[in-house]
């Protein structure tokens, strides 16, 4: 039987798939004016390879919109953390290469925040013990079927340190 969602669950990957919804518009919208701007517009060379290579990158925050909501808890928390690091070392990085335009310290500063969250949040999720102990314990146990009846939870730690020592 797979163990239940908790609101605490659900809740992290609404706020992670939120955050990289922003992430991923923030970096629309200042790639749009970046675009607008005459100076920086003939800067780059526009390659087909530095286009693929741009499209490549960017696919992580996009997939991470969808995947933030679909995956595990363990393997949600792995990603965000690898993702979202990614993003932001790569965004410290561009403030290096040239000189940045007032406009693109700006974009890059609540990038960066926001990359930074998802880190700190996925970071620190937790799933709480009662989904533990569901996922490690077998549906046949009395125990455990006494276990999901339980709405107290003074009485699923009692059942729970039971179950520890069986």
């Amino acid at each position: 039987m797979k163990p239940k969602k908790t609101n605490s669950e659900v809740d992290m990957k609404s706020k992670l798939s939120a955050l990289w919804l922003f992430a991923m518009l923030t970096y629309t919208y200042g790639d749009v004016v970046t675009l607008m701007d005459p100076i920086k517009h003939h800067a780059i060379e526009m390659t087909e390879a530095f286009l693929l290579g741009g499209s490549i990158y960017m696919m992580i925050p996009l997939s991470m919109v969808l995947l933030s909501r679909l995956m595990d808890h363990k393997a949600n928390r792995l990603a965000c953390i690898i993702a979202g690091s990614i993003m932001t070392i790569t965004l410290i990085m561009t403030l290096f290469v040239a000189v940045p335009t007032v406009y693109y310290v700006f974009f890059a500063t609540v990038e960066i925040a926001c990359t930074t969250a998802i880190v700190i949040f996925a970071w620190n999720w937790r799933i709480p013990i009662t989904t533990q102990l569901d996922k490690s314990i077998e549906d046949t146990t009395p125990a455990t079927s006494r276990l999901n009846e339980c709405s107290d939870s003074k009485e699923v730690k009692i059942i729970a340190s039971q179950i520890s020592t069986i």
